[in-house]
């Protein structure tokens, strides 16, 4: 018994131990999870799913990337040609530079073209395979293993082509920097002719021609040569013709000479060329293409030139001398020397006031500046003689002889406009109505150009009283034409006259306004305007080209003839019928102060062509009609105007209180 209570108890022991560890287990599961569920709302913990942490893990510990691969697997880095001509080909060897930048197997296309007898690399031959698929199938390329640099070795031969007399051979283009061909020839004596490349070096030696060329490797490269020919025409005798154009200027205190010369090789070749020269001659100048150096010994110029000229040279001579002012003047001749014809002439001018009364020539003949070539015909000279080399002789005796007749020299008026005037009818709202009239004085010019403001229309324009109908140049200005005074008489003064009308801005209470008046190609000597504005405002001009003066009357004779009506009430023509219309009912439309003689202006017109049944059709009118110069004026004065310009007035205005705002 005491056995079986002596081993009971200490299983009854362990029992109660195992008991009492699992409700201490329990209780501390428990108190974890209540310990949890309070803590869970703290921050700081975090749960995710196990592929989110991986993801930020792996943004914030990136791993490192592969190298990139080359951007080429090979590059063809130099081309050498070592070529000897052969018959019909052309045998050698081509020495490829490969750079190889990728690791593994790679292609390297042979330039296409070349016949590939075999191919070597270190020693070793190598086999070349066809392209893949494509344009670039039936392409050789060398299959490389090892990265680096390699020198891929070539025996090639190319075709050598014939066409008349001509030989060739052409390298193909490849897409090396840098290409460098040496090609023999077992010949001496050709020419050689380069397409592509930049001959280097060329030699003859033991029988061989070596050509040393360098290239770009993107472009292909010709080689073609034939025989030279041998040229016997540099040791025949010299046998040329030559032209030889002479201009004078005689001068009041010196003579200037200009020689134009042009030699044609007929046989042989010309070293230099010689000119016979007058006497008391200073040559300054022979300046041409082929001019090395010049001299003049014992009354002679020669010329030598760079190199031997075959074919033909030209030059210019320039020289000066001194001759009498005035009467009879032997011009001086220059000659050609060993020619067996020359052709060419002489032209004589007049520098300054004077011209050539009589000439006497031998040997010469005359003819017209024209035919003396560019030099003698770009000449505007009045007084200027021009004479011909006689066919002939090339050795007959050439002289020529002049009168000059000198004049004293005075000043000559071209063309001027003496005075203008204007009379301007301005409104409120912006119209204007502007007779113009000029005098002017001209002994050369054919036209007046007058620029009207823009947006201007014409209503009529008189020359010395006279209707005449405008023309229009290119850019749109008025050309009116003009009389001439013959040549050594004073020019007379004549008067032009237009009218037009405009718009501007309409005027407000007050502010500022602008008149801008045509613009003429001549120069004005002195301007009148006389402006009539509307009497409910008060208008002046601001300081400028204009200054207010006290009103008078034109100076000159051509603006103010003997029984003029005034200068109130001019005359002016209009075109014809629908014209006048428009001009009184344009005058009536400026106000009812402006329109008095409106309808008995349009009742004379409807009669006037009534009574000649039509017969005038859109001719001018030979009738007067009164300019409306209504309303207060002021008068302004200008002087010197110059061409081209188009003089402006600013006008400051306010209305005027005591009208009563009317």
């Amino acid at each position: 018994m005491r056995t079986s209570h002596g081993s009971y108890f200490p299983r009854l022991v362990h029992a109660l131990r195992f008991l009492f560890a699992w409700l201490l287990t329990a209780f501390f599961l428990c108190a974890t999870a209540s310990f949890a569920q309070d803590t869970s709302r703290s921050a700081g913990w975090v749960v995710i799913p196990i592929d989110e942490y991986r993801a930020l893990r792996t943004q914030a510990y990136p791993p490192e990337r592969d190298p990139e691969p080359p951007p080429v697997e090979a590059t063809l880095t130099r081309v050498d040609y070592d070529l000897r001509v052969s018959g019909g080909l052309a045998t050698g060897r081509a020495s490829l530079t490969v750079d190889v930048l990728k690791d593994g197997w790679v292609r390297v296309p042979i330039p296409s073209g070349l016949l590939v007898r075999e191919a070597r690399l270190d020693g070793k031959l190598v086999s070349l395979v066809s392209g893949g698929s494509g344009k670039s199938s039936s392409q050789l390329s060398a299959v490389l293993s090892r990265s680096g640099r390699a020198v891929l070795l070539l025996d090639i031969a190319l075709p050598v082509t014939s066409s008349a007399g001509d030989e060739s051979i052409s390298l193909p283009s490849t897409s090396s920097g840098v290409t460098r061909a040496s090609v023999q020839l077992p010949r001496q004596g050709v020419d050689v002719k380069l397409s592509g490349g930049l001959l280097a070096q060329e030699s003859e030696a033991s029988g061989e021609s070596t050509w040393l060329v360098y290239a770009h490797g993107t472009e292909p490269l010709t080689f073609t040569w034939r025989r030279k020919l041998d040229d016997h025409h540099a040791v025949l005798p010299l046998r040329l013709r030559g032209s030889l154009t002479q201009l004078v200027g005689l001068g009041e205190d010196s003579t200037s000479i200009y020689a134009e010369v042009k030699l044609e090789v007929v046989q042989g070749a010309a070293r230099e060329a010689r000119i016979q020269l007058p006497g008391n001659i200073t040559i300054n100048q022979v300046s041409g293409a082929m001019v090395a150096d010049w001299e003049v010994k014992s009354g002679e110029l020669a010329v030598t030139f760079l190199e031997p000229v075959e074919q033909g040279a030209s030059f210019v001579i320039a020289g000066e001398t001194r001759t009498p002012r005035e009467g009879k003047i032997e011009v001086p001749v220059m000659r050609l020397i060993d020619s067996e014809r020359e052709t060419g002439g002489i032209a004589v001018e007049v520098l300054g006031a004077g011209e050539i009364k009589k000439a006497k020539q031998q040997g010469l003949e005359e003819a017209d500046a024209t035919d003396l070539g560019e030099m003698v015909a770009n000449r505007q000279t009045p007084s200027l003689a021009a004479f011909r080399f006689r066919s002939g002789d090339s050795k007959a005796v050439r002289s020529l002889n002049v009168d000059v007749a000198r004049y004293a020299q005075q000043a000559v008026l071209m063309a001027l406009v003496e005075e203008a005037r204007y009379q301007v009818l301005m409104s409120k709202e912006g119209k204007l109505l502007i007779r113009a009239r000029y005098a002017v004085r001209n002994n050369q010019r054919n036209f007046l150009k007058i620029t009207l403001p823009s947006g201007a229309a014409i209503w009529s324009a008189t020359l010395g009283g006279s209707p005449v109908r405008p023309g229009q140049s290119p850019d749109g200005a008025l050309l009116l034409p003009l009389e001439k005074s013959r040549a050594g008489e004073e020019a007379p003064v004549f008067p032009i006259e237009i009218t037009y009308l405009t718009r501007a801005t309409a005027w407000a209470e007050h502010g500022k306004a602008g008149l801008a008046l045509p613009a003429l190609d001549l120069p004005i000597s002195r301007t009148g305007l006389l402006l009539y504005y509307p009497p409910q405002f008060k208008v002046s001009a601001d300081p400028g080209a204009f200054r207010t003066e006290p009103y008078e009357d034109p100076t000159s004779v051509a603006l103010n003839p003997t029984g003029q009506s005034g200068a109130g009430s001019p005359s002016m023509f209009v075109s014809d019928t629908d014209s006048v219309k428009q001009y009184a009912l344009t005058t009536k439309s400026f106000g009812p102060e402006y329109g008095r003689n409106a309808g008995a202006v349009v009742a004379m017109v409807e009669k006037f062509h009534k009574d000649t049944a039509g017969g005038i059709g859109t001719r001018v009118l030979p009738i007067s009609v009164a300019f409306p110069a209504f309303g207060p004026s002021i008068f302004l004065v200008s002087e010197l105007t110059g061409e081209n310009k188009s003089p402006n007035i600013d006008l400051t205005y306010q209305r005027d209180k005591k009208e009563g705002g009317k």
